[in-house]
Parts: structure tokens; sequence; C-alpha cells
């Protein structure tokens, strides 16, 4: 087994996507988002919260799974994290994880993510999951995993706000906020293969009796991002509004690009804020610049033209409806 640097005292800006934190400021800036976040908190609480997520699932610790338990306390220690979140297992054959609650998060691995991925993949996850908590993301990815459980109609007291505009931001930042977590992964694996592999497996699936290659994945991952004209990024954009996660390849692309960029190497090194120095945290204004940064000029002509997209589909559903009503 490796060595792996202790993170000590790290903040979470420190692995943070300036999408993501532009994102989530921008979905708190929506109007009535603070009054749904509120009605949503106040009708479940931590209770309710457990019942919907735990009912079907095993508490880890050091009689229970004790090797996963090993694990996570791996992970813990190494990204220096100043809480043990409780850790369940579920019964659920799609390979997923995710950290839930309000004032207490908690953290849920599938059991098929333990069946895909090896212990070092494992280790990722466990270590994206941390990054969740840490970076204080699970009250708004709660929200966002009760809205795709329960729905709407199972929330009538949400009736009478407008959600579209909600639904659609707090999906948009749920996916950048897989970017920062993602970081914060492979911190704590400390391994780019194992990491870059676990989104391969996720995409699709283990080798079984046969192999899969990360270099040809990472291959796939960088034509993704380049192939096509101004309406294939227009309909790449479309594909994910409602969507959790971003795809896989996305993924593997934006965390190479991390590393590329030598921040990862710089953080292993002991250069990262730090939790202890209140001048971390960062600016509005210098995160809504660094994502316009990262989604380059390709991205926002994009998103210029989704407008068009929108309007012609209305104008086509107006037409029909004329027609209907003749």
């Amino acid at each position: 087994m490796p060595d792996r640097k202790v993170l000590t005292d790290i903040s979470s800006t420190s692995w943070e996507h300036p999408a993501d934190r532009a994102a989530l400021n921008a979905l708190r800036a929506l109007p009535l988002f603070d009054d749904v976040v509120r009605k949503v908190v106040g009708f479940f609480g931590d209770t309710g919260v457990r019942q919907l997520f735990l009912a079907n699932a095993v508490l880890i610790g050091p009689n229970q799974r004790p090797g996963l338990n090993e694990l996570y306390e791996e992970v813990l220690a190494t990204m220096n994290c100043p809480t043990r979140p409780q850790l369940y297992v579920t019964q659920t054959p799609e390979a997923n994880a995710g950290a839930v609650g309000f004032n207490e998060p908690f953290i849920v691995i599938n059991s098929g993510t333990l069946g895909l991925l090896n212990r070092e993949e494992q280790r990722f996850v466990l270590a994206h999951e941390v990054g969740h908590v840490m970076s204080g993301h699970v009250i708004y990815r709660t929200l966002a995993a009760i809205l795709i459980l329960v729905g709407l109609r199972g929330l009538p007291f949400l009736a009478g706000i407008a959600l579209l505009p909600i639904q659609v931001a707090l999906f948009e930042w749920y996916r950048k906020s897989e970017l920062s977590a993602d970081r914060a992964g492979l911190l704590g694996s400390q391994s780019r293969d194992d990491t870059l592999m676990s989104f391969l497996k996720f995409a699709g699936g283990g080798s079984g009796d046969d192999k899969i290659s990360l270099d040809e994945f990472m291959k796939q991952a960088a034509q993704y991002e380049t192939q096509g004209g101004a309406w294939d990024t227009v309909m790449k954009v479309l594909n994910t509004v409602f969507r959790e996660h971003p795809f896989n390849t996305v993924r593997a692309a934006e965390l190479q690009r991390w590393m590329d960029g030598g921040a990862y190497d710089r953080i292993l090194a002991g250069e990262y804020a730090k939790r202890s120095d209140p001048s971390t945290e960062r600016p509005l204004n210098q995160d809504f610049s660094d994502a316009a940064g990262y989604y380059g000029d390709q991205a926002r002509e994009a998103m210029g033209k989704i407008g068009d997209v929108f309007d012609r589909a209305k104008g086509a559903f107006d037409d029909a409806f004329k027609g209907g009503r003749r």
C-alpha cells in the first residue's frame, strides 16, 4: 500500500471547482429558493431523511464490514476530516453512492458499487463523498435527491412555487458539485489510475472475463469534449439539463485537466488552503470569473444558442396548437 500524504487542516476551497461555487451562488440567488429549502427541511428534518434513505441499509463499523470500515477510516484520516459521518451500505444493484442529510450528514454506498469496484477504486468513491460533506454540499444535494425520489406531487407544500427554474439551476449545480468532489476523491485516493478507472467502470461496467483499457477510455473522453460543432455542443448541454451527474467521460477528462494544470501536485506538496485560515474564503466575483474561464468561449456560445432552440420548439408547439383549434 503506497504512503499517502495526510492533508492536515485542508480547506475544501482547495479542491472546489470554480463552476461549482459560481453555480451554487447563482442558485442561492434565485427568488424563493431559500423558501423551498426551509419548507423541505422543515417537512422532512433529519429523522425523515434517515427514514427515506436508510430503511434498507446497514450501518458500517468495526464489527460490521470491518474491511470497509478500515478503508473508510483511512480516507477520513488522509483528508483530515473533522467529523466522522456515519457510513451505510444499502442493497441496491445500481453502482452509486451519496452523501445525505441536513444537520447530521451521512454517507450511503450501494452494494452495486462495492461489487463493481476494487478496494482502491472504492477508496476514491468514499473520499468523493467525504469531499461533499466537507464542502457543505449535503443539504442542497439532499434537496435534489428528495425531488428525484419523491417528486413534486409528493411535496404539496411547494404548490404555487414556480419550481422549474429552481430544478434546472439545482441540477446544474448538482452536476458541478460532482467535479469538486471528484477532486476530493482523487486527493483521498492519491492514485490517478484507480480514480480514472472508477469512471470507466461506472460508464461501462467491469471487465468480467474480458479486458478494459484506461488509455482507450481517456482517448474517448478527450474525443467527446472536442468533437462536433456548435449544434453538437448545444445538444450536449440539453442532454444533461435534468441529469444528476455529468457524463463519466466528461468527469474523467475534467479531472485529468486539473491534474495536468499542476494543482493536484501542489496540494500533495503541502500548498493548499487551510481551514484555520479565514482568508481562504474566496470572493463571489472571483468564482464567477473563474467559472467563465472554465466554460470557455465555445460553451458560452452554446448557452446563447439554447434560447434559439427553445424558441423554435415553442413556435412549433404554438403552431401545432393553433392548427388543432381551427
